[in-house]
């Protein structure tokens, strides 16, 4: 008996598959059969108003890693999200601890899922993704939508 057990995508990996989908429904689909923790916060942080940043939403100065050698990925470091929202454990950490942080998270994560992050963090819409089908795929997940 085989118990090989596929390894999760990278939230990158699922939004191009989402994007790819022609029909709305294709779409929310894709989300759903692709739910992680990571994929959630990703899209909360980037459309969801009551979700506030304490790091600059520009892009830091940072160098992208060479993707098939990420040492790591979001669907294991996306817990480190709650030391850049505002009002979090990274409130009382200095300034440049908490930005020299999130500069390790997007040089040790896939390209992709690292140019995600630095949307979520500047709030862009994910083209291909919009609310609208964040919301159907996940219904609750935008606390500022109720």
């Amino acid at each position: 008996m085989n118990n090989y057990v596929p390894s999760a995508l990278l939230v990158c990996e699922v939004i191009q598959e989402a994007k790819k989908q022609k029909k709305k429904e294709s779409k929310i689909k894709v989300l759903k059969d692709n739910e992680s923790w990571a994929l959630k916060d990703v899209l909360r942080g980037s459309y969801d108003m009551t979700v506030k940043w304490n790091i600059p939403d520009s892009k830091p100065p940072y160098t992208p890693n060479l993707g098939q050698s990420s040492p790591s990925n979001l669907l294991k470091l996306n817990k480190q999200f709650q030391y850049f929202v505002a009002g979090g454990p990274g409130d009382s950490m200095q300034k440049f601890k908490r930005e020299k942080l999130f500069i390790e998270l997007l040089e040790s994560i896939d390209p992709e899922d690292a140019e995600l992050v630095c949307g979520m963090i500047a709030k862009k819409e994910i083209k291909g993704v919009k609310r609208n089908i964040v919301e159907e795929a996940f219904p609750g997940l935008l606390q500022d939508s109720q």
